[in-house]
């Protein structure tokens, strides 16, 4: 919240709203919110440096991550703002329940402090000098409140070995166990050094700690402390917090130990993912490395920047971004696989079927047809299980394999030496067969590239409804629209107008 959103942060909310919008086309009740954080020294010192006062200073952040939303077409619930009198009340709740059960305690802290990331650090901790987050670190000694974390340490690894799948991908699992068994210290959650924070109830010398504060959102979002019943309440049972690798800690260990002290059960899932890189470094406002996600959308398009994310970075590894791997992906399967296959295939019908194709008698089908229809079932069953797994790289790598084989099957059968020979009736079956599987194709791709399927499936002008069904039937008979170009191919040689218009 010190500087404007850039690639890491429209990553992270593109997911969010991939899935929920698979979600929905489930027919599941979603709930999908996001928001900005705007407590801590980091914040008050951004503000300061401004030479504005930290409210003002957030509210013109905070409305820039409010208009990235829908520059890239994101379809969130509920936005919070850490700073809104709603979250100030579910803080002080969450507070004063977990000093109630007796999990506070009034003490000194002398350490390290690293204010970039607002996390505590012990000297073993530091690496050359710095936090393990790569923060440069201050040595800090005040009075504090401290929370009874070391009393969790058995507690966090039952629930983690009876929740094998609370933390994921694994490697991020293992790193939260292996922290868990050093043994936890008991942690600070007041300061008193700067004042820019929700105040300690009934001591506002002290303000909470930004990751206490921040982490309530969730709570917040979920009507608490009105709804105080959490444990239920079946958004809660069921939530899923998709955070960047480096704040794994705050919400595998600190989250999961605050919400037991509270009486709350913890959310179902803590999903990380990895870094997008500039640069051979992780993108940093203050390394100087962003990528402006606003610039790639009002160049290409929110749904190819959509697209790029999702597919060229396997969830939870790291990755390099680069504009010629923007226009490469783009290209390759948006324009010359998917995008030619439903050109084409429309094309032709409109052209040489007079726009209409019928579902054929059983005698006009072919051992070939029960092939590839199979190849596209089973491999849209498996990219239900790739995006139930968070993999959404794998799950577009189905889809364009599955596009491979649509362009397969109409080469291979030829609908143009099928009307040349006077076969109309087997011309039919081939294009009403491979117009319902692109149909489905389709379909699946509409969570990620929502704009560009929508217009697609309004040429094809089959009535439709938002659920994304494997086995799902195309009307008896299909008058298709005239098709029309639906991506435009990018000149990977003519990279200068984006820069310029990069550095405006």
């Amino acid at each position: 919240m010190n500087a404007k959103p850039h690639m890491g942060h429209a990553y992270t909310t593109i997911a969010c709203d991939v899935l929920a919008r698979y979600y929905r086309s489930q027919n599941w009740d979603v709930k999908f919110t996001t928001g900005t954080d705007e407590h801590g020294k980091k914040i008050e010192q951004s503000a300061l440096a401004a030479g504005v006062d930290p409210q003002i200073f957030t509210d013109k952040i905070s409305q820039l991550f409010r208009d990235l939303l829908p520059i890239l077409n994101i379809t969130n619930d509920d936005f919070i703002r850490t700073t809104e009198l709603r979250h100030k009340a579910a803080v002080e709740y969450f507070w004063e329940r977990i000093k109630e059960r007796g999990y506070i305690y009034l003490g000194e802290y002398s350490g390290w402090y690293d204010i970039r990331n607002e996390a505590y650090f012990s000297e073993e901790e530091l690496i050359d000098g710095k936090s393990p987050l790569g923060g440069d670190v201050q040595y800090m000694k005040e009075p504090c409140y401290f929370f009874r974390l070391s009393e969790f340490n058995r507690s966090l690894v039952e629930f983690y070995d009876n929740n094998p799948d609370f933390i994921l991908p694994i490697q991020r699992r293992n790193e939260v166990l292996s922290f868990v068994r050093q043994g936890l210290k008991d942690l600070a959650i007041s300061r008193t050094t700067f004042k820019w924070g929700i105040k300690v109830p009934k001591d506002p010398k002290h303000v909470v700690y930004v990751w206490l504060d921040a982490l309530v959102n969730y709570l917040t979002l979920n009507g608490y402390p009105e709804n105080s019943k959490q444990d239920k309440d079946i958004f809660w049972q069921n939530s899923v917090h998709i955070v960047g690798k480096e704040i794994v800690k705050f919400h595998a260990v600190y989250w999961p130990a605050f919400l037991m002290a509270a009486g709350i059960p913890p959310p179902k899932q803590i999903v990380a993912h990895g870094w997008w890189l500039s640069e051979g470094e992780k993108m940093s406002k203050s390394v100087g490395n962003v990528q402006d996600p606003t610039k790639y959308c009002n160049l290409f398009g929110s749904d190819s920047l959509r697209f790029y994310l999702m597919r060229e970075l396997a969830f939870g590894s790291d990755g390099n971004f680069s504009l010629e791997g923007f226009i490469n992906r783009h290209n390759s399967f948006l324009v010359n696989s998917f995008g030619n296959l439903c050109h084409r295939t429309l094309s032709f019908i409109k052209n040489y079927a007079g726009g209409i194709v019928t579902k054929p008698v059983d005698q006009e089908y072919i051992p070939d047809d029960a092939i590839f229809v199979d190849a596209i079932t089973c491999g849209l069953t498996n990219a239900m299980k790739d995006m139930e797994q968070y993999s959404f790289s794998k799950y577009l790598e189905r889809l364009e394999y599955l596009s491979a084989i649509a362009n397969q099957y109409i080469d291979k059968q030829k609908p143009w030496d099928l009307r040349k020979s006077g076969l109309e009736a087997r011309m039919n079956a081939v294009l009403f067969i491979l117009l319902e599987q692109i149909y489905k194709i389709t379909k699946f791709l509409t969570p990620i590239i929502p704009i560009s399927a929508n217009k697609i499936l309004r040429q094809m002008n089959i009535p439709h409804t938002p659920s994304i069904l494997i086995r799902e039937r195309i009307p008896i008979k299909v008058e298709v629209l005239a098709p029309e170009v639906v991506f435009e191919k990018l000149d990977a040689s003519d990279l200068s107008r984006f820069d310029v218009y990069a550095n405006d």
